[in-house]
């Protein structure tokens, strides 16, 4: 039994793939960017189109699944916070392997693996979890709008692109003390030198 939902569009139907290894099909469509496809600053807009354009392959162990994602990604500057967004076109690569049988087709208890290899489910594959894992890796951690991006003043928030001359005098507290004897006009002595 499977508790995959075959009119999701990111389960793959297989049942028309042979399992004869060297059959191929391929897969093109669009489908609706599920949640939580990102990081912290860059992530692929919930609802929005992902072109998938993918391969199936029969192998001896099962079916390798590889191909693109094209999607578009949005994002905040880690410099200045200003929005950015760009189309990124995600490589897509895994094999889901047949569930282990005897020689009669009954379903085989196996080991706990400690990296398993997904798998077919009745003829369906899940492509969620591959498409996350190939898409958050790509997603980078600190997005800017520009190499040269200047960012925003450490001290108050001001966007240095519009003035790049900005800044502020910063005294050290430590040395107030010495600021104010400065400012201070000097006094005649008393001894009347």
């Amino acid at each position: 039994m499977t508790s995959l939902d075959p009119a999701n569009p990111l389960v793959l139907d297989a049942q028309s793939l042979p399992r004869r290894p060297g059959s191929m099909i391929t897969v093109e469509r669009t489908v609706a960017a599920p949640e939580g496809l990102g990081v912290a600053m860059a992530r692929v807009p919930e609802g929005s189109p992902i072109d998938l354009d993918l391969r199936l392959e029969s192998v001896m162990e099962g079916i390798l699944v590889s191909g693109s994602a094209d999607l578009e990604i949005t994002a905040e500057c880690s410099r200045c916070l200003d929005p950015v967004s760009w189309h990124e076109d995600v490589d897509l690569s895994e094999l889901f392997r047949y569930p282990a049988t005897d020689a009669r087709g009954a379903l085989l208890e196996e080991e706990a693996d400690e990296d398993p290899l997904p798998e077919v489910q009745g003829d369906l594959i899940d492509l969620l979890p591959v498409l996350r894992d190939a898409v958050v890796i790509d997603l980078p951690l600190a997005p800017l709008c520009s190499e040269d991006c200047l960012g925003l003043c450490p001290t108050c928030g001001f966007r240095l692109e519009d003035d790049p001359d900005h800044a502020h005098e910063d005294l050290d507290p430590r040395w107030a003390a010495l600021a104010t004897l400065a400012e201070e006009p000097d006094s005649p002595s008393d001894d009347g030198s």
